[in-house]
């Protein structure tokens, strides 16, 4: 069974990597994702200086996903930055996810990385707020349109962006032609968290998160047919660009509804979280099982033929 996977025209092994955010944020934990059967894997999303994050507690596991508001925990830019200077790119891609406070900071970071030469790939986050009373920069379609333009011009290399999701027709419309207007937008990661939910502990009568007064964003099974949703609605719209997806994803099944919705690499992120990195030989393995049953030889031979009717 070939599982292998292209983006930007390099190879992947397969389809399978870490969501940005989960078992990425020290070297250790990434190293154990270069280990792991993943294809690749993402740095977590970094700002210019280190964060602590929100407090404690600010992440919760439930039967059917996860909660959290985690206020962007990192060890600041030059910490991954270090870390993929070192690396060896033999052993597997890498991918660096990006998350400024402002259009400053990300040109600023994007500039280092840039000026590094690695062959590292960027996914610049477009789902986290980044100025207070705003919303976050991709339902700011005139902020996201700049922050693009301006990324376009001055990092100058192909790059993704992570986003969040939406739920309305005429929004996948209108974020997909600011999208098209960037050639060097390589591939679209579909989706972020479902933003400002809220989990009740029913025996506690209480909230099971702290920051935010318990409000945060959910994944998980909650989110697969949302994170779907949006993978298809991307593939069908930019056809010049590659997407990638990112959602409930716990099984070599939900892996291969993602692929069929069109998404050329699959992350995966609560299921992560709880199980670890040992989730990417299950996952590999149940997808070949599905694959072999079905009649295919290649996730290629599935990628975006969801059949409408």
């Amino acid at each position: 069974m070939d599982l292998s996977a292209s983006l930007l025209d390099i190879r992947f092994a397969n389809p399978l990597l870490n969501a940005s955010g989960v078992w990425c944020r020290y070297n250790e934990e990434l190293d154990g994702l270069r280990d792991s059967a993943a294809g690749s894997f993402i740095t977590k999303s970094c700002t210019l200086a280190t964060r602590a994050g929100n407090p404690e507690p600010r992440y919760y596991a439930t039967p059917l996903g996860s909660i959290n508001s985690m206020g962007l925990p990192n060890e600041g830019y030059t910490y991954y930055l270090d870390y993929a200077r070192a690396y060896d790119y033999a052993k597997k891609p890498l991918f660096m996810s990006v998350a400024g406070l402002s259009l400053e900071d990300n040109l600023a970071m994007l500039a280092a990385i840039r000026d590094a030469g690695l062959p590292a790939v960027v996914e610049l986050n477009l789902s986290c707020p980044n100025v207070p009373g705003k919303p976050q920069i991709a339902y700011d379609f005139a902020a996201m349109d700049r922050m693009l333009e301006a990324t376009s011009r001055e990092y100058g290399r192909p790059f993704g962006v992570k986003m969040p999701p939406y739920f309305d027709i005429a929004h996948f419309d209108e974020a997909a032609a600011i999208l098209n207007k960037y050639p060097l937008v390589a591939f679209i990661t579909c989706i972020n968290s479902i933003g400002n939910a809220l989990v009740i502990d029913i025996e506690q009568e209480s909230v099971v998160i702290k920051p935010k007064d318990g409000f945060g964003g959910i994944g998980g099974d909650y989110v697969l047919p949302t994170a779907l949703a949006n993978v298809n609605a991307f593939f069908r719209r930019c056809p010049q660009k590659q997407v990638i997806g990112c959602g409930g994803v716990k099984t070599g099944e939900h892996v291969f509804m993602h692929l069929l919705a069109g998404a050329s690499l699959v992350q995966v992120g609560t299921a992560l979280q709880e199980e670890g990195p040992g989730i990417f030989a299950r996952l590999n393995g149940e997808l070949a099982a599905l694959l072999e049953r079905k009649g295919y030889t290649s996730i290629e031979a599935v990628l975006g033929k969801l059949k409408t009717l």
